[in-house]
């Protein structure tokens, strides 16, 4: 059978996604709200947050948002009890939320190790402890996690970053192994480098910045709006035979 136009769309579908006033989460976002499904943003900054929802408004679309710190414990038990009050329960989860504390290995401390591995491994897993017995009970569900050239390979300066991203990748694979058969698939988006303001000052550093653009084989960086289609794709119908992937959105950088 081949898949129509339509199994791509997302009418009917709801979707939460984290880190989404900024970056990578608020053009997946929007890229979701295109697409027909009603968007629930949640990040820290509550102003530039309800800044990303007002703008999909605008175009037309459904949004809403919840404001916590996906660090804590408390917060993210906040956004999964949240999560379904606007648009009832997310049939999608989009974990784009993260941190990377850049010291060297010996410089890290606990805190540094406790808060990386609370946003970009921990969030992730309880967010899907909590949303996924409606997605089963649905008979559809999308687990999407943001990872990262460091799931693969090891980067200067990025030691607790670099082992949360290779764990998020297992997570998927575990996630995927656990409810694929119920009708929940789980993946992953491996992203190059990406224009947002956690890679700012090294992209426009004028030597780091070309280079990385160097390494990869399209022969320029990336920016937030080069993951909706992979994004979107994950999470629409024509994706149900497509689960426990790491896809790598990242110009061929993963390859050279």
């Amino acid at each position: 059978m081949t898949p129509s136009h339509d199994a791509f769309r997302l009418d009917g579908r709801v979707a939460l996604v984290t880190g989404a006033s900024s970056g990578i989460g608020r053009a997946i976002a929007e890229g979701y709200a295109a697409a027909g499904a009603a968007v629930v943003l949640t990040a820290r900054r509550e102003r530039e947050l309800e800044a990303a929802a007002s703008a999909i408004r605008a175009a037309g679309g459904r949004a809403a948002t919840v404001a916590a710190d996906l660090a804590d414990r408390a917060g993210v038990a906040h956004v999964a009890r949240e999560a379904a009050r606007s648009f009832g329960a997310p049939a999608i989860l989009v974990n784009a939320a993260g941190i990377n504390i850049r010291k060297p290995m010996l410089e890290l401390g606990a805190d540094d190790w406790d808060v990386t591995m609370a946003v970009n491994l921990a969030a992730p897993f309880f967010l899907s402890q909590a949303l996924v017995p409606a997605m089963i009970g649905a008979g559809y569900g999308r687990l999407i996690h943001i990872a990262s050239q460091q799931s693969i390979r090891a980067f200067n300066n990025s030691g607790a970053y670099g082992a949360s991203k290779g764990a998020l990748a297992a997570l998927t694979r575990s996630q995927a192994e656990a409810w694929s058969k119920q009708g929940v698939t789980a993946n992953a988006i491996g992203p190059g480098y990406v224009l947002t303001p956690m890679t700012e000052a090294l992209l426009s550093d004028p030597v780091r910045g070309p280079a990385a653009a160097a390494r990869t084989l399209i022969g320029r960086n990336s920016v937030p709006g080069d993951l909706v289609g992979a994004a979107v794709f994950l999470a629409s119908p024509a994706a149900a035979y497509v689960t426990g992937q790491v896809l790598f959105v990242d110009g061929g950088f993963s390859v050279t």
